[in-house]
């Protein structure tokens, strides 16, 4: 294996702001969040219109802080909104840059990671890379039926932390990411079952608008003839329902607030209806994994609890509690999505693994 030196620089575009770092391998020597207040980004029609203002805040940061960008190996930046693609390190290219610009699977603020690392690197002539974006499918055949004709099951989950945190488990293991069974759960904002078999997400619950566990904003799978007759009530408008599902559900739709450490402060108070969701969206998560196991048929190497509900000691012992049975739980706390991008980005420049090629339309 190549073990030269390498620098990256790892751009990560959030609706209001932007994170950077700076790696040397795979250690950071320098990051920043800059942020952008809603005026700064009220002046902009799209989201793709940004790039020119972001790039130049970027560049900024990183001559305040006296990084020479001559000496960067690769730039790489989250990715966007695509089509649906395996896992792995991919090399921006225009068809990529079209879908990205175009929003072929909609608009978000990660489309600008493939842009502006592309725009950065292309000036220097390095590569530019994106890493398992949200849209990565790996699903098997039989784990997209929904059980309608009219609708299919998609992938759309945490594929960027997930993937991380299993080969982090796999190398203190002794073992490497293609050779495990782990079952990884991310518990954020939406939270997401991954079944991870050998190397491939080959089934997992649709985390924005589908199946799966209630989660701090989301309302994760409800009954279905309830939610048509809700529809068709004629008391609201397709976006009520839908906020009712993605942004009000879960806990927010429950209790008012999306945030776990004030459902706690409630529970401990003695609040009966705080205490039942919190456990019931513990609960549902359990019966998520318990439901993976299966696809596995049991030979589970690991169960690993990520994202930053996984700080909460309390909701993970929780989930333990229904699921230890099946496996060992590993807890990794947080999602430190920089790491994630230089690791990937590091696997490509050291030859461990082939960097892929999108293809467009």
């Amino acid at each position: 294996m190549d073990m030269h030196e390498y620098r990256m620089l790892i751009i990560n575009p959030g609706s209001t702001s932007t994170k950077i770092g700076v790696f040397h391998n795979d250690k950071p020597i320098f990051d920043r969040t800059i942020r952008y207040d809603s005026q700064q980004m009220n002046q902009f029609e799209t989201i793709y219109a940004q790039y020119e203002f972001r790039k130049n805040s970027i560049l900024e940061a990183l001559d305040e802080e006296g990084i020479n960008l001559s000496k960067l190996s690769a730039v790489c930046g989250r990715g966007g909104l695509l089509r649906p693609i395996e896992g792995g390190t991919y090399e921006v290219n225009q068809a990529m840059l079209k879908d990205l610009k175009d929003g072929y699977a909609g608009h978000h603020a990660s489309n600008l990671g493939g842009i502006l690392a592309f725009e950065i690197a292309s000036g220097l002539n390095i590569p530019a890379y994106i890493v398992d974006p949200v849209v990565v499918d790996e699903l098997s055949d039989i784990a997209r039926i929904s059980g309608t004709p009219f609708m299919e099951r998609k992938s759309i989950f945490h594929a960027l932390n997930q993937k991380s945190v299993a080969r982090k488990v796999a190398k203190e293991m002794n073992s490497t990411y293609e050779q495990m069974n782990v079952i990884v759960t991310h518990m954020g904002g939406g939270i997401t079952v991954g079944v991870h078999q050998r190397g491939k997400v080959i089934d997992v619950n649709n985390g924005l608008h589908g199946d799966g566990p209630f989660s701090p904003e989301r309302a994760g799978g409800v009954p279905v003839g309830e939610l048509v007759r809700l529809c068709f009530s004629g008391q609201y408008y397709r976006e009520e329902i839908m906020k009712m599902l993605v942004g009000k559900g879960g806990l927010v739709g429950y209790l008012g607030t999306s945030d776990v450490q004030k459902v706690e402060a409630l529970v401990k108070n003695g609040n009966e209806k705080a205490k039942l969701i919190y456990e019931a969206m513990a609960y549902q998560i359990s019966k998520e994994i318990g439901a993976a196991s299966t696809v596995l048929h049991g030979k589970v190497d690991a169960i690993i609890l990520t994202g930053g509900i996984a700080y909460s000691k309390a909701f993970v012992e929780l989930i333990i509690n229904h699921v230890k049975w099946i496996a060992d739980v590993i807890v990794y706390p947080g999602e430190n999505e920089l790491q994630a991008l230089a690791e990937g980005a590091l696997r490509v420049l050291t030859g461990e693994e082939k960097v892929k090629e999108y293809k467009g339309a």
